[in-house]
């Protein structure tokens, strides 16, 4: 019998095929041994290299894996807000399909989240020298921007390791459509009153690929969805349609496709 709750672990993947066989078995290795019911959900946003080919082929074989191909690329924001939604579990986990952490760590993240009674789990990197100065400075400042505009404490709010229970993705609405969406959802769960904790890990670098995310077009992106978002992401009301639904009233409203959800 498991030690924990039912866990959906997804991962938003672009043109990502070197790693999603890869993350997939990385997954398989740890969550049986956490827990008896748990999910793999990928989120093949619209890629165009054999990304969707090879994730066909291992929901052939794994039965616990969902893929969920969006039509058309909708950045980290769309991909993001797909995966949550699709989530059917107590906990959620997010990761990118690289694996920066080692899957591992998702045993202490989760006796953490029992032990402090959290809702939210947000890793930080122990060391980033590996990603070279230009990353680490975009990083620092972003970081700090992010604490002095929100008031927050919140180490490496960019990171994708996060463990969360459902009950933060039923009581908020996200907008993002780019990378701003990890501060948003972290942002929103405190502004929310829920109850988020730090735990440090260390970082494994990309060695295959190129990552996009430090390029100046991304950052302007996320500069300015922050401007756009700042008031509700500070003050944030009663969703109107929640990242994903109480099981109370999720029968009562169709799923919408994947494409359409992950626009918000």
């Amino acid at each position: 019998m498991g030690k924990y709750p039912s866990i959906s672990l997804f991962f938003p993947a672009w043109n990502e095929e070197d790693y999603v066989e890869r993350a997939v078995s990385r997954a398989l290795d740890v969550l049986p041994q956490l827990t008896d019911d748990f999910e793999i959900i990928i989120v093949n946003d619209a890629s165009t290299d054999r990304t969707r080919e090879i994730c066909e082929a291992l929901a052939q074989k794994v039965p616990q894996l969902r893929v969920i191909h969006h039509p058309v690329n909708l950045k980290l924001g769309g991909a993001m807000r797909t995966g949550l939604a699709a989530s059917t579990k107590d906990i959620v986990v997010y990761s990118d399909v690289d694996l920066p952490w080692d899957m591992r760590e998702l045993e202490r993240s989760l006796h953490l989240m029992n032990y402090l009674e959290a809702d939210m789990i947000c890793a930080f990197r122990f060391d980033r020298t590996s990603e070279g100065p230009k990353r680490i400075v975009y990083s620092f400042v972003y970081n700090l921007l992010i604490r002095a505009l929100f008031d927050i404490q919140i180490k490496d709010v960019n990171f994708s390791f996060k463990v969360m229970h459902r009950r933060v993705l039923e009581s908020m609405e996200l907008h993002s459509q780019g990378s701003f969406i990890d501060a948003e959802l972290v942002v929103k769960a405190i502004r929310k009153g829920f109850r988020v904790f730090q735990m440090g890990v260390d970082y494994f670098p990309r060695t295959r690929g190129i990552s996009t995310l430090a390029s100046p077009s991304v950052i302007v992106k996320m500069v300015k969805e922050l401007v756009r978002l700042y008031p509700q992401t500070r003050s944030p009301q009663p969703p109107v349609q929640p990242v994903r639904l109480p099981p109370s009233v999720q029968q009562l409203h169709a799923v919408p496709p994947p494409g359409r959800a992950a626009r918000g």
